[in-house]
């Protein structure tokens, strides 16, 4: 996913795993700076992929003690647990140690044999999450148990980002963190910024189409980001909490437009463990969230037509309806 037509002025950096691009429409390399500062500092709270951070601390002490945290580390982890407890949900933010023995999308990826796959699911309850609201605590209650924040922090930073701007009167912006856009107004037209979908397993720049954006996030999770063949099968990074194996349906990618990002993240894992039909269902009582699914068999689906500003670019796909 990018921003398709390009804003006056453009900042990038690496951090998270990612390239981040900020565009304004004035130069400011000096909030520029303080942004990718700001990214910084939240991942460095966040992240699993090293050996410090306030979510580490947590795992480090899986089945010994619980662990004080900050109040967004809190907070984030509450609303990740409640998600994560809701039926048949395919989020789990104590999905660690799958993830951590899958390494997909990193060196020595592999298919776990499928006695590891069992015991480790044993590891990934997330009602043996413990909080304590008083004491803002966190416990992890079996030892090798891990959380993992990366499919709900990305959305967060990307909406703190965005108040971060607001306070520093910024009208029209958009940052994308690689998987997650959020934009601040229109871009330098009134039509809204145009965010590309990505065409599956194609070149980089390549486009199933846009949706036009004005003050919304753009989030898309797609079997296609990481992945590694074996045996002529492809392993890709969202995995089944239940089976502990990749999810397995009809759809390539679930693209989420809402007004906060972190919903984004959040839904995207949900619908694609839903599919189409139950997923648009869910959406039906869910205002200002919207959903584009794009299918293995090139069709692609609109929750909400009405709410959804899509332009098709690639003829070979097709738009079709949600099947009732």
């Amino acid at each position: 996913m990018y921003e398709r037509e390009p804003s006056p002025a453009s900042y990038s950096a690496v951090l998270m795993g990612s390239p981040i691009v900020l565009k304004l429409t004035g130069h400011n390399a000096t909030l520029a700076q303080n942004v990718f500062r700001l990214i910084a500092q939240l991942e460095q709270v966040f992240t699993v992929n090293r050996a410090q951070s306030e979510v580490m601390a947590i795992n480090h002490a899986a089945g010994q003690h619980p662990v004080v945290v900050s109040a967004q580390v809190f907070n984030l982890i509450a609303l990740a647990k409640r998600i994560s407890l809701l039926p048949a949900s395919a989020f789990n933010l104590a999905i660690g140690p799958l993830v951590k023995r899958w390494k997909i999308g990193f060196q020595g990826d592999s298919v776990p044999p499928a006695d590891e796959i069992a015991a480790l699911l044993l590891l990934t309850d997330p009602h043996q999450v413990i909080l304590d609201v008083d004491a803002q605590t966190v416990f992890l209650s079996q030892p090798g148990m891990e959380i993992d924040l990366g499919a709900i922090a990305k959305g967060y930073i990307a909406d703190r980002v965005c108040d971060y701007l607001r306070l520093q009167q910024v009208s029209q912006a958009l940052i994308n963190l690689g998987g997650n856009v959020h934009t601040l107004g229109s871009a330098t037209n009134e039509t809204g910024w145009a965010i590309g979908v990505k065409a599956p397993f194609a070149a980089a720049e390549a486009l199933i189409g846009f949706l036009t954006v004005s003050g919304q996030s753009v989030v898309t999770s797609g079997i296609y980001e990481r992945y590694f063949l074996q045996d002529n099968h492809c392993y890709h990074h969202i995995l089944d909490p239940t089976t502990g194996y990749p999810l397995d349906n009809e759809l390539l990618s679930v693209t989420v437009v809402s007004d906060r990002s972190i919903d984004g993240d959040i839904y995207t894992t949900l619908l694609y463990g839903m599919g189409i039909t139950q997923g648009c269902t869910f959406l039906a009582d869910k205002p200002g969230i919207s959903a584009l699914f794009v299918t293995r068999d090139r069709q692609v689906v609109l929750s909400d037509a009405d709410q959804l500003h899509f332009t098709l670019l690639d003829n070979r796909y097709q738009l079709a309806s949600p099947t009732p």
